[in-house]
């Protein structure tokens, strides 16, 4: 088992009907001033807006809509921008992960003097010193991001995608609300579980560390959600399923996996390039990604794979097969929930892609990638070739 700190200060309120105690929580933060930073119009139609909107009849409210299924930095500045004219001091992100990544930084940008792109470039000397309190109302089970303190934002004028977070950036507080699955369309609930799963996998399929325990939540999460997928993909309304949905996706990325063992997180780096130049939803790319990554590094995961296999999908023979048929089964999962797993079936012209990306890695000095750290641009450019 490696070394490891874990520290995770975000309280989490789940279940249904429990926004009547948000106007508790925000008094606790002593917030006045308070903005509701959400997406598109769903949050209007289902009615969350308006619930959200009825508990705050004790506090001074603004609120900003538009944020992206990619959250863009163009638009998050302009959130920045009202949330600085009008002295915001405590914001509510109500949405998905998307929504709660572009808080994050809307967090932080606000107190930042310079140019907030520097920090996500990792610029020296260049970082939020400070965040804003926030906290969310959580509308789609995928990313973890209301219970952790990272968050990735795009740039598609720049064509980048870039990683941020740290323990400023924890929520104060996340209502989860497993029956908002029920307003989801299918699409949506499909990348919420893959994005979970791959979560999940970047944790696991890598070596073995002797975490036992760690080894077996994350397997417990694997199979809950092999045994759920496709029973909520028929029936989202089903209350029990939504909420052991909801609960997987936050465990899978609320911290708890990562303690004591190593993470790879390539297969999401590698991803965040596909949705930067072609606008791919996240989770789709990752399961274009994940298990061309797996082939390409099946020597250095084959333990692993071997152990998933027999595991959690109940594969049998040699550990060679196991490994093997261990990545056909998971990219049968991700299609059986009616998400493609080749990149040409998504974009045509793909004629020097894989040069660019890796060109990109390398650009950005990210030579040592997975948890063996034998991934590089070189690796990059062979691993993207073949999600074509």
């Amino acid at each position: 088992m490696l070394n490891f700190e874990h520290y995770n200060p975000t309280r989490i309120i789940f279940g249904k009907d429990q926004l009547f105690r948000l106007p508790e929580l925000l008094k606790e933060m002593s917030a006045k001033k308070v903005l509701i930073a959400y997406g598109g119009g769903s949050l209007e139609r289902t009615g969350t807006l308006k619930l959200i909107q009825d508990q705050l009849i004790d506090f001074d409210v603004f609120t900003f809509g538009g944020i992206e299924a990619n959250p863009e930095y163009t638009t998050l500045m302009k959130a920045v921008k009202l949330c600085k004219s009008e002295n915001i001091d405590f914001i509510i992100a109500a949405g998905g992960g998307s929504v709660i990544d572009g808080v994050k930084f809307i967090s932080g940008a606000i107190f930042y003097e310079g140019e907030p792109w520097d920090v996500l470039q990792k610029k020296e000397g260049c970082n939020f010193e400070n965040a804003l309190a926030f906290g969310t109302v959580l509308t789609l089970p995928a990313t973890g991001s209301e219970a952790n303190s990272g968050a990735v934002i795009n740039y598609s004028e720049l064509k980048q995608k870039r990683v941020m977070g740290g323990p400023k950036f924890f929520p104060k507080f996340s209502f989860c609300d497993p029956s908002q699955v029920a307003t989801l369309p299918a699409r949506q609930i499909a990348n919420g579980i893959i994005d979970s799963f791959v979560h999940t996998l970047e944790q696991y399929i890598t070596y073995p560390s002797g975490n036992l325990l760690q080894e077996r939540e994350a397997e417990a999460i694997l199979t809950t959600l092999l045994e759920i997928a496709p029973k909520i993909m028929k029936d989202p309304s089903n209350y029990q399923l939504a909420a052991n949905l909801m609960w997987c996706s936050t465990h899978a990325l609320n911290g708890n996996l990562r303690c004591g063992v190593p993470t790879d997180w390539a297969t999401h780096m590698i991803a965040h390039e596909l949705t930067a130049h072609f606008g791919i939803d996240h989770a789709q790319t990752l399961a274009i990604v994940g298990p061309r990554l797996y082939e390409h590094q099946f020597d250095a995961k084959k333990e692993k794979l071997v152990q998933y296999g027999s595991r959690v999908l109940g594969l049998k023979g040699s550990d060679t097969d196991v490994a093997k048929k261990a990545i056909v089964r998971t990219e049968e999962f991700f299609q059986s929930l009616g998400v493609r797993t080749k990149l040409s079936e998504y974009v045509t012209d793909l004629n020097g892609f894989a040069k660019k990306v890796s060109n990109t890695f390398l650009e950005r000095g990210w030579k040592e990638m997975g948890e063996t750290k034998m991934i590089g641009p070189k690796e990059v450019e062979e691993i993207v070739a073949l999600t074509y």
